[in-house]
């Protein structure tokens, strides 16, 4: 599946010639405008001049490392979404950068349409790209513009919190979601992953009972719902 761009600016924070060279070539072609810089001070100037819809973010920077640049964004508010894109690719990294308020890590190597895959995914969870009007897991349907949720033909009684949980799993369809970005992206507050389980298992009683079963858990990953 191709992945494409609409115009939206991303910045490439990377050292590495060879690696900022690859993505505003990979990136430029799929419709993205892209500007890079090579240091955690010029970022934090980049992202404060340009206003850019995401950042593309190496850890390991000459300056400050990427976890601080992330942190000093997050601090700023209204940060754009962040990518990590290192060769740093420890669990412990990788949670670190998830808990400072990282959107997403990939680690190097990494495959070019993997990488776009998740560029566009993250744009469009982030409201930074074009959302569809009415999104469909099977015989569920999610019509945005009327903020109703319907299955086999029965609209569900959501709360607004139990809809914008089932709009973000369908936005990422296929794909586990852990309770850490369910968090941030549902609540934007660190309320304990308790509160995801009962919020999952509200929304999944409303979503599945009865039916064939389209929200499961990745146990020790987190959940995930059905592709149409």
């Amino acid at each position: 599946m191709q992945h494409s761009g609409d115009g939206q600016h991303l910045l490439v924070v990377d050292d590495e010639p060879g690696i900022t060279e690859l993505l505003s070539t990979t990136l430029d072609l799929a419709g993205y405008h892209v500007s890079a810089v090579s240091s955690g001070q010029a970022a934090l100037a980049a992202v404060e001049a340009e206003r850019p819809d995401m950042v593309i973010l190496d850890v390991m920077l000459p300056d400050m490392d990427g976890f601080t640049v992330c942190r000093k964004l997050a601090e700023r508010g209204h940060a754009p979404p962040v990518l990590f894109l290192t060769a740093r690719g420890s669990v412990e990294d990788t949670v670190t950068g998830l808990r400072i308020g990282g959107d997403d890590y990939v680690t190097k190597p990494f495959h070019v349409l993997e990488l776009l895959a998740r560029v566009h995914a993250l744009l469009r969870r982030s409201g930074r790209a074009p959302d569809e009007q009415v999104l469909r897991s099977a015989d569920l349907v999610l019509d945005e513009a009327k903020f109703q949720a319907v299955r086999s033909g029965d609209a569900l009684d959501l709360t607004p919190t139990e809809y914008k949980l089932l709009r973000y799993l369908m936005v990422n369809a296929g794909q586990v979601m852990t309770k850490e970005q369910i968090l941030q992206h549902v609540w934007q507050h660190d309320f304990g992953e308790g509160v995801v389980e009962k919020l999952v298992s509200r929304l999944r009683h409303k979503v599945d009972a009865g039916r064939r079963p389209l929200i499961h858990t990745v146990r020790g990953f987190g959940y995930r719902i059905a592709e149409s």
